[in-house]
């Protein structure tokens, strides 16, 4: 059982909830927190697999079982020119494989750069953006964590290399389940890189598909993609011409999910060699000046989301309940 140390308080205690002829929901109340639903309802698949496993596996188990059970928001006051909701409390389980969790700690790792990127272009107005995929072959589930000690080394070889470009990067790691039952680990990368690079003889996909079999020291041609990050175009009439893969939505591809909920609940034994593998490894990692605007924090808060405003005013708090039988969360409405 987990203890009363680690245990979440709102879990732990009875909240009398005054009778409605109507529930109300999170998704209703407001439809931007909808994903709550969908990865609340991940989580309790991912915990019946753990329930499956070792005792270590079943420890999971229980920590996933009590994740987000209750969230506790800040609401604009009556009378505010908005109404919107506020994350400020929920009890985490900082599982690496739950989904709730996982898709909060991309939210929260959105978020830092989201803050980072009007600074680095204040300091840096002309630098420029690239987004990498570096891959290598697949491999038995029971080598992933080798197989990630070779990405990782051959990143470091990479980064190290006169020809290497970037000034600064972000690099988060994607596993996802081949069709044979094997794991197909790659990176995907935003890199910071000068002006100047587009105007000398700047290096083209196949020869970073060499470079990186060089790192990797393999004898074969691994997939690399690479692509230029383009901002939106300002016309002097004021329109503006969208990218058609923007900073943005490179910070997003990047900064998703490590494992697809779908991968984690399609093959149990899969998912529990995985979640052996992975333990302690590092999903996401900056270098360079982007080190000055983004750093690394102890523990992340997995409140926080991109963009997102502090309530007007003296604030309404609004609890809201996981609801298993519905998959939705609803209101709790606190007793008098």
């Amino acid at each position: 059982m987990l203890s009363e140390r680690t245990r979440p308080d709102l879990c732990t205690v009875a909240i009398p909830v005054s009778s409605v002829n109507t529930p109300e929901y999170l998704s209703d109340v407001s439809p931007r927190h909808k994903p709550w639903d969908q990865h609340r309802a991940e989580a309790d698949e991912v915990q019946r697999v753990f329930d499956g496993g070792t005792d270590r596996h079943q420890r999971y188990a229980e920590r996933v079982a009590a994740c987000s059970q209750v969230l506790e928001f800040a609401r604009d006051p009556p009378g505010a020119n908005r109404s919107k909701l506020k994350l400020k409390h929920v009890w985490f389980c900082r599982v690496r494989s739950c989904p709730v969790c996982q898709w909060r700690r991309a939210l929260c790792w959105q978020a830092r750069v989201y803050l980072c990127l009007p600074r680095l272009m204040k300091d840096y107005p002309d630098v420029k953006f690239l987004f990498l995929t570096l891959t290598i072959r697949n491999c038995k589930i029971e080598n992933l964590r080798t197989t990630l000690k070779l990405l990782a080394d051959g990143w470091k070889r990479l980064t190290e290399l006169r020809e290497w470009p970037a000034r600064g990067w972000v690099r988060s790691v994607e596993i996802t389940r081949g069709k044979d039952g094997s794991a197909h680990p790659h990176y995907h990368c935003l890199l910071v890189v000068p002006p100047a690079y587009f105007q000398g003889d700047y290096l083209k996909q196949k020869q970073w598909a060499l470079l990186w079999k060089q790192c990797l020291r393999i004898n074969y041609h691994p997939v690399v993609d690479i692509r230029v990050v383009k901002p939106e175009q300002r016309h002097a009439s004021g329109e503006i011409t969208p990218a058609t893969w923007n900073i943005w939505g490179a910070v997003v591809e990047i900064l998703k999910y490590a494992v697809k909920p779908s991968d984690m609940i399609r093959d149990h034994d899969w998912f529990l060699q995985l979640t052996d593998q992975i333990h302690k490894t590092r999903a996401v990692a900056v270098g360079g000046i982007l080190k000055r605007y983004i750093r690394e924090q102890k523990r992340e808060d997995l409140t926080s989301e991109p963009g997102e405003e502090q309530p007007a005013g003296k604030a309404e708090q609004v609890f809201f309940g996981w609801k298993r039988h519905v998959l939705r969360y609803q209101r709790l409405r606190l007793g008098k």
